[in-house]
């Protein structure tokens, strides 16, 4: 039995472990965990070494409390060998507590966006040629410049874009349901959903007031979304398993995974970036959505992530010619740290070899089976 699958209050255990000590905690599992384990992940580790100047030491004993703690770093590198996501982990930073300061004047700063186009909608966007869907909490817009010939808008009634319940999100994803009918009567060639929640500027969103995307796109998916369809066919041709049931069944044992109300949910050990969570089930249906809200709560309330990307990738709405059969529904979501800070969290790493990460999957995925268990 893995760790996660223990009751109680496992994620005490999971916390104190460390991602810089990968290896030794793969070493410990049993030989068929760690067989699967390696089937999917490469792991290496280095020592970075450096001499600071006398000079600095002072400086370097307040920031990092010894000179010793800088002049040789274990940094990991964790790859999948399927998807080829990596992630490169910094043992001065991966120790460290997870970040639990919320932006100074950030309330103040949302509250100054208001009024924006999306607090009257009705006014001040466009609707799709089908009309507005309405929900109790949500409603559509037609987004004014497309990236694709079927996109629109579920704008959040409320403006803060933080201010989101377990009931406006089910709302809200209830109405991307009914838009994604809409447009297909429209285009019927068009198949392949994805929705797109970008939650202040950090995250890319122009407008503050809370808002996600959809888009249905025809001919192929996305090309993220095909990669890793492509992957889970190599997967099961290669080993004969399902690649998300064995990915998860890794990241279980070692206590990063876990099914909550029957839907699977990890702390990645390859993030984008930081804090990244990730939701699989087969359906979006009701537990799927309620784990995804759980989920993104406790970032944002146990870890106090305000700007946050998320996705949800779902297989195509009709019949299409690609082999579907091994793919989930699947939610990812990832911290794009204080949108009142102006130091990007993107660079050339992430955009062209390997993220830089300084949150611990570990402590990330205690912070999440604590906050399920409580709540």
């Amino acid at each position: 039995m893995s760790v996660s699958a223990r009751p109680g209050e496992a994620w005490k255990q999971i916390g104190r472990r460390h991602v810089v000590d990968i290896e030794r905690i793969v070493a410990g599992l049993e030989p068929e965990q760690r067989a699967g384990f390696e089937r999917l992940f490469h792991v290496s580790s280095s020592v970075g070494r450096l001499e600071p100047p006398e000079h600095m030491w002072r400086w370097i004993t307040k920031y990092f409390g010894s000179v010793g703690a800088v002049t040789e770093q274990k940094v990991v590198k964790i790859t999948n060998r399927w998807t080829l996501d990596g992630s490169l982990f910094n043992e001065l930073r991966a120790r460290r507590p997870l970040e639990a300061r919320l932006p100074v004047d950030l309330a103040d700063e949302i509250a100054r966006t208001a009024p924006d186009p999306f607090c009257e909608p009705e006014l001040n966007t466009p609707e799709d040629v089908f009309g507005r869907i309405r929900g109790k909490y949500s409603v559509t817009a037609s987004n004014i410049a497309k990236y694709d010939g079927l996109h629109g808008v579920v704008i959040f009634r409320e403006h803060d874009p933080l201010a989101f319940t377990q009931a406006s999100v089910e709302d809200a994803f209830d109405v991307a349901a009914q838009w994604f009918q809409q447009s297909h009567a429209v285009d019927p060639q068009a198949i392949y959903p994805l929705i797109m929640w970008n939650c202040l500027w950090k995250s890319g969103a122009s407008i503050p007031h809370g808002h996600f995307q959809v888009s249905l796109t025809k001919g192929m998916h996305y090309g993220e979304v095909e990669r890793v369809r492509r992957v889970t066919t190599a997967y099961r041709q290669t080993h004969g398993t399902s690649y998300f049931d064995d990915l998860f069944e890794a990241h279980a044992d070692l206590g990063l995974g876990r099914e909550h109300d029957g839907v699977r949910v990890i702390a990645n050990l390859t993030p984008i970036k930081e804090k990244e969570c990730v939701v699989i089930g087969q359906r979006l249906d009701e537990p799927f959505l309620r784990t995804l809200y759980q989920t993104l709560n406790c970032l944002t309330d146990y870890l106090n992530v305000v700007s946050f990307n998320l996705v949800v990738w779902q297989p195509p709405l009709a019949p299409a010619p690609e082999d579907w059969s091994d793919f989930p529904v699947i939610a990812r979501m990832v911290d794009r740290g204080d949108p009142l800070n102006r130091t990007a969290d993107f660079g050339a790493m992430e955009l062209y070899a390997a993220s830089v990460v300084s949150s611990d999957p570990f402590r990330v995925a205690a912070a999440l089976w604590e906050s399920f268990e409580r709540d």
